[in-house]
């Protein structure tokens, strides 16, 4: 998760002596208080291409014309390859994503009002309606992709923007690098990156064998956010 994800999670990281709950929320508070967009360049190969690539077995074959490549400002970019169920989304962060979909889903939140970004995130924590409803917005797009490309082209990252915002000088190193370093909320974990990152499906690398499917007795959810 980039942008929204990846904000929170390191507000929240910095926050290591409060309750888990607690942290939670300040983070998911304070970033939306600080809403800001992020200027990238992202680049996404759709779902149908991969497929076509699968059936004549040339998965070499990816040129650089397959790729839908868009350039603007992002609140999020999620790209998940399995539903990401959770207290606050019960129907997960990409409802019609599944391991056995051989795509991941990417959900693509463009810059918009602080209000008409909480009214997405809201959308998560209804367990009723139609699943669309989560992205029946004119600033969010959802694709099935089989590979992404993020490039973020703002010079000033996410760390050195809340050092000054705090006017904490301790924490800015002297020397700053010459990329800027950009958090990323990667199955929870807090990462720091500062160039571009693809993002690839690697379908058929596993030979699954099974009779059926059971279905599980209780909800199993997961930390992501």
């Amino acid at each position: 998760m980039f942008g929204f994800g990846g904000r929170s999670l390191a507000r929240a990281e910095k926050r290591r002596w409060m309750t888990s709950s607690r942290r939670r929320e300040y983070a998911l508070v304070k970033t939306l208080a600080k809403l800001r967009p992020e200027e990238c360049e992202l680049s996404f190969l759709p779902k149908t291409r991969l497929f076509l690539l699968l059936l004549s077995d040339d998965l070499q074959g990816e040129g650089e014309t397959s790729w839908t490549t868009k350039q603007g400002q992002y609140l999020s970019i999620s790209v998940m390859s399995i539903p990401c169920l959770s207290p606050h989304a019960p129907r997960g962060l990409a409802p019609n994503t599944s391991l056995t979909s051989g795509s991941a889903s990417l959900i693509a939140v463009e810059n918009a009002s602080r209000s008409e970004f909480i009214k997405h995130l809201k959308r998560f924590g209804s367990s009723s309606g139609e699943v669309r409803a989560q992205f029946d917005f004119s600033f969010v797009e959802a694709h099935a992709v089989s590979a992404v490309k993020i490039r973020p082209l703002s010079m000033t990252g996410f760390f050195k923007e809340e050092s000054e915002e705090e006017g904490d000088s301790k924490s800015t190193p002297i020397i700053q690098p010459e990329g800027a370093a950009f958090p990323w909320n990667i199955d929870g974990e807090l990462v720091e990156i500062a160039n571009e990152v693809l993002i690839r499906v690697h379908p058929r690398l596993i030979s699954l064998y099974g009779e059926e499917v059971e279905e599980a007795e209780s909800t199993v959810s997961c930390s992501c956010i």
